[in-house]
């Protein structure tokens, strides 16, 4: 089986990577790394530079896991790509950061963690980041 992580260059992307890692190491599964963009802003801080996945992926290759790591823009947004990813992997878990919004925050801009938990056909573990300070 396999274990996706919707993974940011954020510290709740990072916090959400270091939980999969566990998770998979301790299932004895396989790690998939989604990051994407829709492509649809000149600059998507969601969407990690080839510096940031070189450091992701020596990352995971020091674990010894077997992973795939995804990335591609366009398309649909990053909640719909992890939950079809997921789906087409026929995934164990999904993994994800979260962080704290307002609600001002959320109702404007809606959640990609909660339409992946609503949405999501397999269980969902969701990450904070650790507390700054």
């Amino acid at each position: 089986m396999t274990i996706v992580v919707g993974y940011v260059p954020k510290p709740e992307g990072r916090a959400a990577l270091r939980a999969a890692v566990e998770e998979a190491d301790l299932r004895g599964e396989q790690l998939h790394v989604l990051n994407t963009s829709r492509g649809d802003a000149y600059v998507d801080p969601s969407y990690a530079s080839p510096e940031d996945l070189a450091e992701v992926r020596g990352l995971l290759e020091e674990t010894g896991l077997t992973f795939e790591l995804e990335q591609h823009v366009g398309g649909q947004s990053g909640a719909d790509e992890v939950v079809a990813t997921a789906a087409r992997l026929g995934a164990s878990l999904i993994v994800i950061g979260i962080r704290r919004r307002s609600p001002t925050g959320k109702l404007v801009f809606g959640s990609d963690a909660q339409r992946i938990l609503l949405e999501a056909e397999c269980p969902v573990l969701s990450v904070k980041a650790p507390s700054a300070g």
